[in-house]
């Protein structure tokens, strides 16, 4: 008898150590997987970030700053799109990425009044984030709302671009300083008035300043001057609002196009 209680007592001795040894691999196991299988989803989740994840911001949205005047602002424009909404529009046709625009531009802007404006914080913070900024600045520091077609003597002229000229290149500093990688695009001048009286002149003016403003840009890293000159001086009445100084619908939408071509992606941009 009392070999078989201890017989029995071993018996379930043993039970007891085989269940308790499997509870413990159970329960090691249970950990190794579990443990395991949150590294397999923070490996998937790794694997599966998208360049907007990364710390660099490599294949976020595309971001465009619009600084500058009634050009930016789309005055003229019926369909109130301006040449940034067509540039946009293009855009679109060469990559995949959501498109963000802030236009911070304001009808009658002057360069002094620019440079005043981008010491704003907001407009700071707009290109600071910018992949592309636009610019289109010096056409009311030169033609003054018509009034420099009253005063066409060289020496009125050359004193408002000297002033000019000091301020764009302030802005592009300021800007270059703020936003070290981001290609400006600054559009340039057209003559609104190349079918009037002093044509051959105000042509003259406005081809000078054109080459002026981009040998300041020629200075600076990632500044692109944008001629638009040529675009309206052979028809400009066909791409004038009724205004005789912006341009309409089609005038924009060839300042629009015009700038989108020159901004290029790289292929793994476009996706």
């Amino acid at each position: 008898m009392r070999k078989k209680g201890l017989s029995l007592i071993t018996a379930l001795s043993i039970l007891s150590a085989f269940l308790w040894l499997a509870g413990l691999a159970w329960v090691i196991q249970d950990q190794f997987f579990s443990a395991g299988g949150q590294r397999m989803d923070t490996l998937k989740q790794d694997s599966g970030k998208t360049a907007s994840d990364s710390a660099d911001g490599t294949g976020r949205n595309l971001r465009i700053a619009a600084l500058g005047d009634s050009l930016t602002r789309g005055t003229g424009d019926p369909d109130g799109k301006g040449y940034i909404g067509y540039l946009k529009e293009e855009l679109a046709k060469k990559t995949k990425k959501e498109i963000e625009l802030s236009n911070s531009a304001i009808k009658g802007q002057t360069s002094k009044e620019l440079l005043d404006q981008i010491s704003q914080q907001q407009i700071k913070r707009q290109i600071k984030n910018a992949d592309v900024i636009l610019l289109t600045i010096g056409g009311n520091d030169l033609f003054r709302g018509g009034q420099a077609l009253q005063q066409l003597n060289s020496q009125s002229i050359n004193k408002a671009e000297e002033a000019y000229l000091n301020n764009l290149k302030e802005l592009y500093k300021e800007i270059r300083s703020l936003n070290k990688t981001g290609t400006i695009y600054h559009v340039g001048l057209y003559n609104p008035f190349s079918d009037m009286e002093d044509s051959k002149k105000t042509s003259s003016i406005v081809r000078k300043w054109n080459f002026d403003s981009a040998n300041a840009a020629a200075a600076y890293p990632n500044i692109i001057y944008v001629p638009t000159f040529d675009l309206f001086e052979l028809n400009v009445n066909d791409y004038l609002f009724s205004d005789h100084f912006h341009p309409n619908k089609e005038g924009y939408q060839l300042i629009g196009e015009r700038t989108a071509s020159l901004i290029h992606f790289s292929e793994e941009e476009k996706k």
